[in-house]
């Protein structure tokens, strides 16, 4: 009995201990699942990496994990950008909605949650920009900031 009297003092600290640790995280690093596209596309992405603008919509760079050439955000709750992305579904329909930012045509998608997804029309590989709905209210604005880069980087045509 003498052993469970001396272990219970420290019991309550090691159960305070971890809960603080489990609950007091301050990591505000978005999180992204990274595209596996072919090799070519892979090349074109690395390259939109390099000429990503360090502010979006006046928001800085705050990339998810895990860390990859094939995406970026800014701000928090992050803007996420996906390159090398799979050819959305939608873009068959000839009455999906699109519209254009600085001469680039992205494909609009609204989710259930608020949040908007655009994907880039025409161009050699799929660039896909996710926005939270706290960020639905800025318009176009990322799309704006992204469209010098990925001209770019992206060239026209259809993505393989």
């Amino acid at each position: 009995m003498r052993f469970f009297r001396h272990r219970l003092p420290g019991l309550p600290a090691l159960a305070l201990l971890i809960a603080t640790a489990g609950c007091s995280s301050s990591d505000d690093t978005p999180s992204a699942a990274v595209p596996s596209p072919n090799t070519k596309v892979t090349e074109l992405c690395r390259n939109l990496d390099k000429v990503l603008p360090r502010k979006v919509d006046g928001l800085d760079r705050n990339d998810p994990q895990p860390r990859s050439a094939l995406t970026a955000g800014w701000g928090s709750p992050a803007i996420i950008l996906r390159c090398g992305v799979a050819r959305p579904a939608e873009m068959d329909d000839l009455e999906a909605d699109g519209l254009e930012a600085n001469g680039v045509g992205w494909l609009l998608q609204k989710l259930d949650d608020g949040s908007f997804r655009f994907t880039t029309t025409l161009r050699a590989a799929y660039v896909e920009v996710s926005l939270p709905k706290a960020h639905t209210g800025d318009g176009v604005g990322p799309l704006v900031d992204l469209a010098p880069a990925v001209k770019k980087a992206i060239p026209e045509g259809i993505a393989s």
